[in-house]
C-alpha cells in the first residue's frame, strides 16, 4: 500500500512538472515570436513604454506647440506617455545630432523644422546628415511666412513695396532673426526674384526684429504668421503677403506673394522623423497615426488656431519634399553669396 501511494505521488509530480514545462515552453515561443515580429519591423508590439520626442526649440515656440498637440494624440491613441524634450541650443543642431545618434527603436523621435533639416546643413558644418541619419515619418504642418511692414511705409501691397524698393535702391531695411534664418532667406528670395536691392539687418532673434519694425526702425520683415498676425490685425504692422502658394487658412485676408511674384514660396514646415534604421513597421505605425490625426477636423482646427496649416505625408513624400526644399534653398543661398561656416 505504501509503495502504491508513493508511486501515485511521483506520477502526480511528474504530470505537474510536465504541465509547467509545457506552459513555460508555450510562453517562450509566444515571446520569441513577438520579439521576432518586432525585430523584423512589424511594429505590432510598439509602443510598450514612453516615447521621447526631441523638439529643436524652446517651450512655447511654434513647433513646440504643434509637437505637444501631436504628442497628446499619440498618448490618447496608444496609452503611452510622450515626453517632449526641448533642445534649443545651436539653432537646432544639437537636437538633430542627438536624434541622429539615438537608438533606432522608435522610442526617440524628433519633431523637426525646415531650418534644421535642410537649411542649416547648407550653411554650417553640422555633425549629421538629414537624409542619411534620419528616417522620415510624416509632415506635421506648413507655416507660411508673412511679409509685413511698418504702417508708415508708403506701400500697401507687395507690388507697391517692390516699386518703392526700385525707386530707393539700398535705402530700405529688411529685418531678420539672424543671418541664415528662414526669415533672412525670405528677404534674399524676395530680393532675387523681384530684382530689387535693400539692406538686410540681422537681429539676435525674431522678437527684436519684429519690435523694430513695429517701432519703424526697420521697414519690413518676414516671420511666421502666429507671432505677427495679432499685430497686423491691431494695426501695429501692415500685412503685405504670405509665402504660401495660396492664401493661408490662418490669415485668409492676406494675399499670397506668388500672386505678384509667380513661383515665390517662403514657408517653414515641421515634420516627424526617427533615427535611421528604425524598423519599417514602427515607421508605418507612426505614419498611420499622424495621417489619421491630421485628417481629423477638430485636431486640424487646433493646428489652424496655432497659425499652422495641417499637412501629413507618406515617409517617401516627406523625403522627396526635403530634397526639393534643400535644392531650392541651396540656390537662394548661393545667389545671395552666403558663405558656409566650416
Amino acid at each position: 500500500m505504501k509503495i502504491k501511494i508513493k508511486c501515485e505521488k511521483q506520477i502526480r509530480s511528474l504530470l505537474l512538472f510536465s504541465l509547467v514545462v509545457a506552459a513555460c515552453t508555450e510562453t517562450t515561443v509566444v515571446l520569441a515570436q513577438t520579439r521576432s515580429s518586432f525585430d523584423k519591423g512589424s511594429g505590432e508590439a510598439y509602443p510598450v513604454r514612453p516615447i521621447r520626442v526631441i523638439v529643436p526649440g524652446s517651450a512655447g515656440s511654434a513647433n513646440d506647440f504643434t509637437a505637444r498637440a501631436i504628442a497628446q494624440r499619440f498618448t490618447e491613441a496608444w496609452g503611452q506617455q510622450i515626453v517632449i524634450d526641448n533642445r534649443s541650443g545651436a539653432g537646432g543642431i544639437i537636437a538633430h545630432d542627438l536624434a541622429a545618434k539615438a537608438a533606432p527603436d522608435g522610442y526617440t523621435l524628433i519633431f523637426s523644422t525646415s531650418a534644421g533639416l535642410v537649411i542649416n546643413p547648407l550653411l554650417y558644418k553640422v555633425p549629421y546628415d538629414s537624409f542619411r541619419d534620419l528616417t522620415p515619418i510624416s509632415l506635421g504642418s506648413i507655416n507660411p511666412q508673412m511679409l509685413f511692414s511698418h504702417p508708415a511705409v508708403p506701400a500697401a501691397s507687395v507690388q507697391e513695396l517692390i516699386a518703392l524698393a526700385r525707386a530707393k535702391p539700398g535705402q530700405l531695411n529688411c529685418a531678420s532673426a539672424g543671418t541664415g534664418t528662414p526669415n533672412h532667406l525670405g528677404c534674399e528670395l524676395l530680393k532675387s526674384m523681384a530684382k530689387i536691392d535693400f539692406v538686410h539687418v540681422p537681429y539676435k532673434g525674431a522678437t527684436p526684429g519684429i519690435t523694430d519694425v513695429v517701432a519703424g526702425q526697420a521697414q519690413f520683415m518676414f516671420n511666421s504668421i502666429p507671432a505677427v498676425l495679432p499685430l497686423a490685425r491691431s494695426g501695429k504692422i501692415r500685412a503685405l503677403g504670405v509665402g504660401g502658394a495660396k492664401r493661408s487658412v490662418a490669415a485668409p485676408e492676406v494675399p499670397p506673394i506668388a500672386e505678384t511674384i509667380p513661383g515665390f514660396e517662403c514657408v517653414n514646415w515641421y515634420a516627424m522623423l526617427a533615427p535611421a534604421k528604425t524598423p519599417p513597421g514602427i515607421v508605418a505605425k507612426l505614419n498611420a497615426e499622424m495621417v489619421k490625426m491630421i485628417a481629423d477636423p477638430p485636431f486640424a482646427k487646433r493646428l489652424i488656431d496655432l497659425g499652422s496649416e495641417p499637412q501629413s505625408s507618406s515617409p517617401g513624400e516627406l523625403r522627396t519634399y526635403m530634397r526639393k526644399e534643400s535644392e531650392r534653398w541651396d540656390r537662394v543661398i548661393k545667389a545671395a553669396g552666403l558663405s558656409i561656416e566650416r
